[in-house]
């Protein structure tokens, strides 16, 4: 490899999602022979760090109903700056995260020597389901045509290059699977830290725990819903959700009405979540979709028995990689239970299940650090040096 190689970064944060803790462990951890840059489109939304210069655009950061038009309006205006200062860069690579940034990253690359590499972490086919009709098209027409013209595109799971192979007419040997991957170490060692004002709620109750963006797809909803059958039948269990979002009102008014204030914790977004993972006893991922879900890896990472949906993403090709059925009903897989999204009644019967038989739990436990470790920093990154050569 060459010495002194310049890659360049783009996203639209750093804040608080999978990608953006993706691309900053990245950052840390690709050689020194790397020169890395980042390019972020709005200045107040970093919060992990990254391992060389940043470069920000200030771009005004839209909510509500304007957010769509507004982004749209404004690209041309990213491409451009984006262009910019790829010119004056000069980078060999250039890395982008996500839809947008993809769609900017391979747009500003006109006549320039740039290997336009794109990340893909969710099932786009069916990630925008829920928008409105004209949207959906105009995005699958542009991702199309972005994606022909990429060099590369590097996706977390063998479900989202599926989705491309069949939804955007990828060809496969464009794609590469690189899983996300994990500071084992690092983990282990924030794991540790106390838990301070929240170590009474955990050393007093049986702790199932659940993290990520309080948002539609990680069907939060299901899992409560699930969880009022468990107290029940396991009144020392609490539920506690890590994560912030548009849903939290809709949320806690889910769990006031279930009766469920005394055992349902909604405690925000946590910069350390492992010393959380590390003082529970269960772990539950509730989505109705994912790419390749870093928190299930994560839970894992801290020995905890793990509950996951099979749904569209990386989440049996975690727990179960030789099953190719889809799952009906609670499936016992290699390395964790497995059940159909969506489903409050299949939830209930899993963390009942390992609540009440302590030789499976502690199973699942050695099997999650055993599985953890197909994703650590020494396996993943020579995959992603074979892309950068």
């Amino acid at each position: 490899m060459n010495p002194n190689k310049k890659i360049l970064f783009i996203l639209p944060t750093l804040s608080k999602g999978g990608q953006e803790r993706a691309a900053s462990r990245l950052s840390f951890a690709l050689p020194g022979s790397f020169e890395k840059f980042l390019v972020v489109f709005y200045k107040d939304r970093v919060d992990y760090p990254f391992n060389g210069k940043i470069i920000f655009l200030n771009l005004p950061l839209f909510e509500g109903w304007i957010k769509i038009p507004a982004k749209i309006f404004l690209l041309s205006t990213k491409i451009l700056a984006l262009r910019k200062i790829k010119k004056e860069i000069k980078p060999d690579f250039s890395l982008s995260f996500g839809p947008e940034a993809n769609v900017m990253n391979v747009l500003s690359n006109f006549a320039l020597k740039t290997k336009t590499i794109l990340s893909v972490h969710i099932i786009e086919g069916t990630y925008f389901k829920n928008y409105p009709f004209l949207f959906r098209w105009f995005h699958k027409l542009v991702m199309r045509f972005v994606y022909k013209l990429a060099n590369k595109i590097v996706v977390v799971s063998q479900g989202v290059a599926q989705d491309l192979i069949e939804n955007f007419g990828v060809k496969k040997e464009k794609i590469a699977v690189i899983y996300n991957f994990q500071d084992l170490e690092e983990i282990n060692k924030a794991s540790l830290e106390e838990l301070g004002e929240f170590k009474n709620l955990f050393l007093k109750n049986k702790v199932v725990i659940s993290v990520g963006r309080l948002a539609s797809q990680k069907g939060f909803q299901y899992l409560i819903e699930g969880f009022k059958k468990v107290v029940e039948k396991h009144p020392e269990t609490i539920l506690v959700i890590l994560g912030e979002g548009k849903l939290e009102e809709e949320l806690e008014k889910l769990i006031e009405n279930l009766n469920l204030k005394e055992k349902v914790f909604l405690l925000g977004f946590q910069k350390n979540p492992f010393k959380f993972l590390k003082n529970s006893s269960i772990f539950v991922l509730s989505s109705v979709q994912e790419g390749l879900p870093m928190v299930l890896i994560e839970a894992m990472a801290c020995g905890l028995p793990v509950i996951a949906t099979d749904c569209p993403g990386g989440n049996k090709e975690i727990l179960d990689p030789d099953c190719n059925l889809k799952v009906e009903k609670m499936r016992l897989g290699e390395y964790g239970i497995l059940i159909p999204p969506k489903n409050p009644e299949e939830i209930s019967k899993a963390i009942s299940l390992l609540l009440e038989n302590e030789n499976l739990r502690k199973e699942y436990a050695k099997k999650s650090l055993e599985r953890a470790k197909d994703f650590s920093v020494e396996k993943i990154i020579p995959k992603w040096l074979e892309i950068l050569k």
